[in-house]
């Protein structure tokens, strides 16, 4: 186990390496920095004007060395000016050029500065994605036991009315986006057209203080999207179960049937839907894009719209490290949760 831990850790490292340089490429495009350059300028900028400005800042050197002063593995860029001041990108402003240090990129916890919000990117991505982080934890509370009960009730007897009853809502609700439900809740919960104004139509309030009114909502839109699918995944998998040999063995011993479900299927079903749950922790961190946007909770999501929106690069590069790393764990701890739910699953 040990070892193939740190294989999948060097395996990671790599990916990360890989993704991140992608991203980093395609943000660090020519257009995109003539726009970064005019947003922090003026747009009547001149070609050379930019260029000249590009060049001050360090955005015209080659690709990898940039790349390696932002990952932190080579030194940050310095210029110096006519009067002598001289700036870079580890030098703060206030700062002594003598006293800035020689490398301050990701690894040293360095994430850059965001043009949009004028702050450091990662105090940024930390508040945001506590907000996120708050939001995600409600909704695997409502999403994954609600599902798990659904998929198992559904599974027990195939074919059944409750059988069908329950994969048809389970349906229904992957088959509805998110941005479909959220605006039919808001409209029949939250709007005074409609009059039932049981709860608000925006979040922004919880984020410092969220209560039932204003929060469930958010909670309701995303998890019923999620809930379908990891329904659909038990109740497969618990059909699967329920067919085996040991089962029929368990039933023609007199084995009771909710003793064959609890101590000898549900076990055994709840491999499959692992990791489906697993996933939905990168598709929440990166899915509540909609979700955030039409409540205006201002989390992780929120904050990679407007880094996008508003061509904020370091605060863009920020949110997709944070978005790689979520991915990559994730799938590591669902890789070593098999061998614990399935004594006979073996890590060669």
């Amino acid at each position: 186990m040990g070892l193939f831990i740190l294989r999948r850790l060097g395996v990671m490292i790599l990916t990360a390496l890989c993704l991140t340089f992608i991203v980093f490429f395609l943000t660090n495009l020519y257009p995109n920095l003539e726009k970064l350059a005019k947003s922090q300028g003026n747009n009547r900028m001149s070609d050379e004007q930019v260029a000249s400005w590009l060049d001050r800042n360090g955005h015209l050197d080659p690709l990898l060395v940039k790349y390696g002063r932002w990952v932190g593995v080579l030194p940050g860029w310095t210029n110096t000016a006519e009067d002598g001041t001289m700036t870079g990108r580890c030098i703060s402003p206030g700062m002594a050029p003598e006293d800035a240090p020689r490398f301050c990129g990701v690894i040293q916890g360095k994430w850059g500065y965001s043009t949009v919000f004028k702050e450091g990117a990662g105090e940024i991505v930390n508040r945001r994605l506590a907000l996120t982080g708050k939001l995600m934890l409600w909704v695997m509370i409502l999403m994954v036991p609600s599902a798990l009960i659904l998929g198992v009730l559904a599974g027990m007897r195939e074919g059944s009315r409750t059988d069908r009853t329950l994969s048809t809502f389970s349906i229904a609700s992957t088959a509805t986006p998110e941005y479909v439900s959220g605006v039919i809740f808001i409209a029949v919960f939250a709007s005074s057209a409609v009059g039932l104004k049981w709860f608000k139509g925006t979040a922004t309030s919880a984020m410092d203080n969220a209560t039932f009114e204003n929060f469930f909502l958010p909670v309701l839109t995303i998890a019923l999207y999620g809930m379908g699918y990891i329904a659909r995944m038990t109740r497969a998998s618990m059909t699967e179960v329920m067919t085996a040999q040991y089962i029929r063995t368990a039933r023609l011993k007199g084995v009771s049937f909710p003793n064959i479900v609890m101590k000898h299927a549900l076990r055994n079903a709840l491999i499959a839907p692992f990791t489906v749950i697993m996933l939905q922790f990168p598709w929440l961190l990166n899915g509540v894009v909609i979700v955030e946007s039409l409540f205006n909770y201002k989390g992780f999501g929120w904050t990679l719209v407007a880094a996008a929106g508003n061509n904020d690069i370091d605060l863009l590069l920020a949110c997709s490290v944070v978005a790689v790393f979520v991915v990559l764990v994730t799938q590591l701890i669902s890789d070593i949760g098999y061998v614990f739910l399935n004594p006979r699953i073996r890590i060669a």
